[in-house]
């Protein structure tokens, strides 16, 4: 006779959460104890979906119970696997979701002015990540999921990714560091639910990127996964900052490097101030480190959420130093950071009028071109064509008109 166990998974009193409790049974099929605010007009559907879960999972016996505050189908689906996962030897990919989202071909340039990060095991926060007009959301398995917490926020954002549609936005995951337990669990079970990005935590070396591309070409190669998802290198500590151009080298995934702040400063045993001199140097280097590499910079976030003034200044200087974008953590940073990324008017002229007579002084066979009394050069034209090419991607410029 097996012992019997129990677990639970999930938050309680949470919207659109449930806690769910599993305890094995040795016989006797499967018994049911739903509670839930929406009881009287889906209770039906959400028992219907717990024994279809525990069927697919092969769970034959065990008494579940469900305390739920309005959760959709593939968070309830979620729940119940990690929790039976605990207790059974679960064969194959589990029980996923009816997809609603397909597979895309991720975009290697493409604007990334913002990141929205969102904690993995907040089914809440993860469905409306998309609403809010962020470049890209970021669903995190790091930082924000306690160890204890780690295979639940993995079979959610699994699901999330399959059942959530985010429209344009770039699609992040977070894993864990391939040097903890849970970093290979989490591409195993990510990559197949089709992410645009695998964003890599600590970073500090080429082979910090380059052991995730082998293994995410086990998994496309034995999953016959069609696209390729990109990498994007999370550089929090000083050898991080120093490789920096060796990181962004290392696969042709790279699409972008980030800086983290915090750990920098933790790393360097200093005190993160909101003006960012401390990190100054690092910021730099890692902004040299990626253009040599041919990638993007995105700089840290702005931890106060109610200083828009800092926020503003603070993005406006990392622009100045060369980075594209900045991570945000609350949606209310978003529109600010995009003014800032956000060429105006009197500039996207300008830059109209250099590639212009760039381009018709070249027709009549002259190399050098001016406006006014001012030459132009080689540096203004490419700055021209960098502000031009933004504008188009943000709609505000046609090169055809």
């Amino acid at each position: 006779m097996n012992k019997i166990k129990q677990t639970s998974t999930g938050r309680e009193g949470k919207k659109n959460d449930l806690l769910i409790k599993i305890k094995t049974k040795n016989s006797g099929g499967i018994s049911v104890d739903i509670r839930s605010k929406v009881m009287s007009m889906f209770g039906g559907k959400i028992e219907a979906t717990v024994k279809e879960t525990l069927k697919i999972l092969g769970v034959q016996h065990c008494e579940i119970e469900v305390n739920d505050e309005g959760a959709f189908d593939y968070v309830i689906q979620a729940r119940i696997e990690a929790a039976a996962r605990r207790l059974y030897d679960i064969k194959g990919p589990g029980c996923l979701p009816e997809r609603k989202v397909p597979p895309r071909k991720p975009e290697k340039e493409r604007l990334r002015r913002t990141r929205l990060y969102m904690p993995g095991n907040n089914p809440s926060l993860m469905f409306n990540g998309g609403l809010f007009g962020a470049d890209c959301v970021i669903f995190d398995l790091e930082d924000s999921v306690a160890p204890s917490q780690k295979d639940t926020a993995r079979v959610l954002v699994r699901n999330t990714l399959m059942s959530v549609d985010f429209g344009e936005a770039e699609k992040i995951v977070r894993i864990n560091p391939l040097s903890t337990e849970y970093g290979r669990r989490d591409i195993e079970m990510i990559l197949p639910a089709g992410p645009d990005t695998l964003l890599i935590p600590k970073a500090e070396k080429a082979e910090n990127v380059t052991d995730i591309e082998k293994i995410m070409l086990e998994i496309e190669k034995r999953e016959g996964i069609k696209y390729r998802a990109f990498l994007m290198p999370l550089i929090e500590t000083a050898a991080g900052v120093l490789n920096a151009r060796e990181i962004a080298s290392a696969s042709d995934r790279v699409v972008a490097l980030c800086f983290g702040a915090e750990d920098f400063t933790a790393d360097m045993g200093m005190q993160r101030t909101l003006g960012g001199k401390e990190s100054f140097v690092a910021r730099s280097l890692l902004v040299l480190g990626a253009r040599a590499a041919g990638v993007q910079a995105i700089d840290t976030v702005f931890s106060d959420i109610k200083d828009t003034e800092g926020l503003i200044e603070n993005t406006r200087e990392a622009m100045t130093l060369g980075f594209v974008g900045k991570g945000v953590i609350h949606p209310s940073q978003i529109k600010h950071v995009h003014a800032v990324f956000t060429p105006d008017p009197e500039q996207i002229e300008y830059a109209s009028k250099v590639v212009s007579a760039i381009e018709k002084a070249r027709k009549e066979g002259s190399g050098v071109a001016t406006i006014g009394s001012k030459m132009i050069d080689a540096p203004i034209e490419k700055r021209a064509r960098r502000i031009l090419s933004l504008a188009e991607a943000l709609g505000l410029f046609d090169k055809n008109k």
